[in-house]
Parts: C-alpha cells; sequence; structure tokens
C-alpha cells in the first residue's frame, strides 16, 4: 500500500503545471475586478452576440479593456493597450466591429481570439492580446485580473 501512494504521489506531482505561457514584457500586469451591468444602455450592446464594447474607466486594465460576447453564454475580455510595445500616447487601440487596431503600427487582434491579424514574418517575437477573466452571474458581466 505505501508503494501506491508515492507513485500516486508522484504523479500528483509531475502533473501540476505552473507555466502560463510566455509572459509579454511590455504589459504589466495589474489586478482589478469591473462589474458590468448588461441592463445598463452603455453595456447593453454585449446582449448580442459579436458585439464588442470599450470600457475606458481608470483602474479598468492598462488602457482600458474591449470586451465581446463570443458565445450565446460567454465573454472575453481583452486590454486596450496594444500588446507588441511599452504603453505610450499612440498604443490605446481603436475599436471597429470585431478587430482593433494599434495606431502606432496599424497592428490588427481579433477580439473573438486575441490573435493578431496577419503577423509579420521577419523573425521578431510578437504578442497576441492580453485576455483577462471574464465571467456571467446574470445580467452582471464581471472582468478581473
Amino acid at each position: 500500500m505505501p508503494r501506491f501512494l508515492c507513485v500516486l504521489l508522484l504523479v500528483g506531482l509531475l502533473s501540476c503545471d505552473n507555466d502560463r505561457g510566455e509572459r509579454n514584457p511590455f504589459l504589466q500586469e495589474i489586478g482589478f475586478r469591473f462589474d458590468m451591468n448588461l441592463n445598463l444602455p452603455l453595456y447593453s450592446p454585449l446582449t448580442n452576440l459579436g458585439n464588442a464594447v470599450y470600457v475606458p474607466n481608470p483602474g479598468v486594465g492598462i488602457k482600458g479593456i474591449f470586451v465581446i460576447k463570443s458565445n450565446f453564454d460567454q465573454y472575453r475580455a481583452f486590454e486596450a493597450s496594444c500588446p507588441n510595445h511599452i504603453p505610450n500616447e499612440c498604443s490605446t487601440m481603436e475599436l471597429d466591429g470585431q478587430i482593433v487596431t494599434c495606431s502606432c503600427e496599424d497592428y490588427e487582434y481579433y477580439l473573438f481570439t486575441g490573435q493578431q491579424k496577419d503577423r509579420p514574418d521577419d523573425g521578431s517575437r510578437y504578442y497576441n492580446l492580453l485576455e483577462y477573466r471574464a465571467t456571467q452571474s446574470g445580467n452582471i458581466v464581471i472582468v478581473t485580473n
């Protein structure tokens, strides 16, 4: 019996993974919580699939967040600062439907996936959008990091 417990413990320890992927060196990870009431006109577009909103509130992300209704019962939230350089005066991206664009280099990103559109093939490392956790509780969407 002790041998079985040792094997079980070893398997449990080896299956743990703390790897969260490669951290983006340009964007600082900050903690916040923001509640969005879908009954308010400002956030009511999120009641329809594929609609997105920009939340520029101070203390919510670095330069604000983009939230999209990506499925019938799922929301995704992303940082509004371009992930491929240090935040500056041109790094707040602009929302156009389901795509956001960084005016610094005209990089575009899909809000459904967070991936960069037409990633340059120049050997440099490029980052996708920094995603935050988005959950729904009744008519409230809660975004946290």
